[in-house]
């Protein structure tokens, strides 16, 4: 299961199918789609010259072009593309959409389509970040209705919609179980058979031996995964800068060159980066190192290098270097920039404690370390918010917790009231009454021992020592061992095999994180014959679930009574 070749797949035909040159028209939710899994430099090998956006009203008209239209069937490109075959801009046309068309938009389409373009389904509504990974690129603050058991009508369609493309996609029919305490987990498990039953025949696949799973999950049972600062090479590029569609944005670092001010980040498109991905700092450093110890060998250099600083220095100062290694240059200047934030925010310091506040029980030590960090002026409010906020889900049932002084002690350092309230947010959204697991039993040296990575896995560094909510799941489903009564089938119980699954995908309800990618891709590596997909709503960063949770307190706030 691979749901960047998947999608590969699904441009590939539609360009190749298309003999001759062509133009490219995609709208705001394929253009990162698209872009996530192919380039420019490809498509153009296959003779697609033109790439834009249907909302562009002001193309030139080229009609010895044909033109292919792949496009989301959204109210907005439905009429984006009716006025587009109204006044063609290109010689023939032909439309795909990236999930089911309804019937009423086929009818549409129908009354403008004198020229009878072809038209077909390819179910590639989502986006392919890592070959086992994918996301539906929604904003956090996107997810809720009215209350925090509630979907937002467009984010549930959408999520139904996408979970659909996925599994037609990977051509699987799946078993679906899911979250018992989640409202939100649940509509969407029963939804999705729902589209399952009623489009029998876009899912008459082979059955294999052991069906395929479906695990559909709610963030509220992890809320503290994306809290903490991560510290491998893809999850540290998302917390400190962000990627955004494969892209890293570069323009605000200081003295960086034109050329690395939007920087690509794709596994599947480079060797290096897909290698390194989920190293952390330590060993990136030294791979990065050794990445460029072997093109300074190329250019016959006797420069010695010790230091990041070094590395950066060398790029800058030779040209002929810097043409051949561009990819180098790229890398060196991400882990250059990486290093300068890490120390400019003082990271060790905090990202330690989180730990710390994750994976062990010590209240006395957290309570005073915590303390010490609210009252430096160096930490920024946002991390002295994520502490407290780790602090009240570990120790929310403590008799003697001291979550309402540490309040007080962010409005005394100044802290503003909004960040501060989402202590109280954060506890009645998912506190451990909301929660349906024991979210800090996994962290006992015990079950740790307990995991299917035992012997392949172990803890790198103090920062890294976290293993979320979701390696516990795994491993239990991985050994059919995962609770009926927790996690039903929406098919009734008396269907869950007794057998392991070889196949499973994964999808939470209000976005996943980079550290839970990592934990897939390891099991995926470590565990003979399991191969799992993991996606989300979005991808988290510890910035990201701040306005997650920012959202969370809009909704207490209007329900001022449940404080």
């Amino acid at each position: 299961m691979d749901v960047i070749k998947a999608m590969q797949s699904y441009i590939d035909k539609m360009i190749n199918d298309v003999v001759g040159m062509k133009a490219l028209l995609l709208d705001i939710e394929t253009t990162p789609i698209v872009s996530l899994v192919s380039t420019q430099s490809a498509l153009l090998t296959k003779e697609c010259y033109l790439i834009d956006r249907i909302d562009n009203r002001n193309r030139e008209k080229m009609k010895h072009l044909k033109c292919i239209c792949f496009l989301r069937p959204t109210r907005e490109s439905i009429q984006y593309l009716v006025e587009e075959l109204r006044e063609p801009a290109y010689g023939d046309y032909y439309i795909y959409f990236s999930n089911v068309l309804r019937k009423a938009d086929i009818e549409l389409l129908a009354e403008v389509d004198e020229h009878e373009v072809v038209r077909e389904e390819y179910f590639g509504d989502y986006q392919a970040i890592n070959p086992d990974l994918f996301s539906l690129g929604m904003s956090p603050t996107q997810i809720f209705g009215d209350s925090a058991a509630t979907w937002n009508p467009e984010a549930f369609d959408k999520s139904v919609q996408g979970i659909c493309a996925v599994l037609l996609s990977l051509k699987k029919k799946p078993l679906i179980r899911y979250e018992k305490a989640s409202p939100l987990a649940q509509r969407i498990a029963q939804e999705v058979q729902h589209r399952i039953q009623q489009e029998g025949q876009l899912f008459d696949f082979r059955r294999p031996d052991t069906p395929p799973i479906l695990l559909i999950l709610d963030r509220r049972n992890d809320p503290v995964t994306p809290l903490l600062t991560q510290w491998t090479y893809q999850a540290m590029v998302h917390e400190l800068i962000g990627i955004h569609h494969g892209r890293v944005d570069m323009s605000n670092v200081p003295d960086i060159r034109n050329e690395l001010k939007e920087i690509v980040l794709s596994p599947d498109q480079d060797p290096f980066f897909r290698k390194s991905m989920y190293l952390n700092l330590g060993d990136l450093g030294a791979t990065i190192k050794q990445y460029v110890d072997e093109y300074q060998t190329k250019t016959k250099s006797n420069m010695n290098i010790e230091s990041i600083a070094d590395m950066k220095r060398f790029v800058e100062e030779y040209p002929e270097f810097r043409k051949l290694s561009g990819n180098v240059s790229k890398h060196v200047a991400l882990v250059s920039e990486l290093s300068r934030r890490v120390s400019q925010e003082k990271l060790l310091e905090t990202s330690e404690l989180e730990q710390n506040l994750a994976c062990n029980e010590n209240h006395n030590n957290d309570l005073k370390m915590i303390q010490q960090l609210i009252e430096n002026e160096q930490i920024s409010d946002d991390a002295k918010v994520r502490l407290v906020l780790l602090y009240a889900l570990r120790y929310e049932k403590a008799p003697n917790n001291s979550i309402k002084s540490l309040v007080d002690l962010l409005d005394q350092v100044g802290v503003s009231e909004q960040k501060s309230a989402l202590v109280p947010a954060i506890l009645f959204y998912a506190g451990y009454q909301q929660r349906q697991d024991d979210l800090f039993s996994n962290q006992t040296f015990l079950s740790r021992g307990k995991s299917a990575l035992k012997g392949l896995k172990g803890v790198e560094n103090v920062y890294t020592q976290h293993t979320p909510l979701l390696g516990e799941t795994l491993d239990l489903l991985i050994k059919a061992r995962l609770r009926d009564t927790s996690y039903p089938c929406v098919s009734g119980n008396d269907m869950i095999p007794k057998e392991r699954p070889q196949d499973i995908i994964v999808f939470m309800c209000g976005g996943t994180t980079y550290e839970e990618a990592r934990y897939v891709a390891q099991l995926n590596a470590a565990v003979p014959g399991i191969r799992i997909v993991l996606g989300g709503t979005n991808i988290h960063n510890s910035k990201r679930s701040v306005i997650w949770w920012h959202d969370s307190m809009a909704y207490i706030l209007n329900n001022r009574d449940m404080i």
